[in-house]
């Protein structure tokens, strides 16, 4: 039976920081553990051990007493590799429940999620997370190399392509910042039609509002992250809606003459629109 996993904020960081993590101030790293409500975290974890994969997703979901309304899914051929291209709302938690549903569907072994580098740090679900946003090239090159070699041995793929979590927008509109470019190329370069999800999830207002007045304050350190494993913790008892689109493939797109933000927006479109329709 594998160890028992518990986070250690403090631990992370200084490891992260190399040699200057020594000179960290002890309770600084100790108020970010209580801000990240490290403790309610470290006791999904147990609550979920030792089980992994989509079993250790569906058993958080079960912890926090959340339910999640899916539809779309049956339609696809099971058989059928996609890219997944989803709404980012919430941050973690997202991509926990795509796990569920996507691992018991086509099974843990068929399906791997990108996701931030930090995540990887959950390592019952490390079987099915993919990291981005490694540091230095050396690690963007092995991230490359590892989504390649997903796609190439036919692994069903989800991406995020805001890349961070949804933001609130002028007009008191929340929605992802605008997506990036590689989900459409990579489903170009391997022959693959992207399935746009709508994921139907809010964080709580202060943590749209700590991301407008970080930004207007110039503060280029993205301070609302911290407050992402707490938006975790206030999902408690909430209901969740995942919508899968109609697959759209972007070479026939392209053959139509489309550019590549025009492929883009098609899909962003398809995505926001599940979710006005729920």
């Amino acid at each position: 039976m594998k160890e028992l996993i518990q986070l250690n904020l403090t631990e992370i960081i200084r490891k992260r920081a190399g040699s200057k993590g020594k000179w960290i101030p002890a309770g600084l790293l100790h108020a970010l553990e209580r801000i990240i409500r490290q403790d309610e975290l470290n006791e999904m974890l147990r609550v979920a051990y030792p089980a992994e994969g989509s079993e250790f997703s569906k058993r958080i979901l079960s912890h926090l007493d959340i339910t999640v309304d899916v539809s779309g899914l049956d339609s696809l051929p099971a058989d059928t590799p996609y890219i997944f291209a989803s709404n980012h709302p919430l941050g973690g938690l997202d991509g926990i429940a795509l796990v569920a549903v996507l691992g018991e569907h086509y099974g843990d072994d068929n399906v791997r999620v990108m996701v931030n580098d930090l995540l990887m740090n959950v390592s019952p679900l490390a079987g099915v997370f993919l990291p981005i946003n490694k540091y230095g090239s050396a690690g963007a090159r092995e991230s490359s190399r590892l989504l390649n070699e997903a796609l190439g041995q036919g692994k069903q793929i989800v991406m995020f392509p805001a890349g961070l979590v949804s933001r609130l927008h002028p007009g008191g509109v929340i929605k992802d910042l605008p997506w990036k470019k590689s989900f459409v190329s990579k489903a170009i370069d391997y022959g693959r039609s992207i399935v746009p999800v709508s994921f139907g999830a809010l964080n709580s207002m202060r943590f749209y509002r700590t991301a407008k007045w970080r930004k207007k304050l110039g503060v280029k350190v993205n301070v609302e992250q911290a407050l992402l494993p707490s938006e975790l913790c206030k999902t408690r008892g909430k209901r969740f809606f995942i919508r899968f689109g109609t697959p759209v493939s972007p070479a026939a797109l392209k053959a139509e003459g489309l550019s590549l933000n025009q492929i883009i927006e098609r899909i962003y479109d398809a995505s926001r629109s599940g979710l006005s329709e729920a």
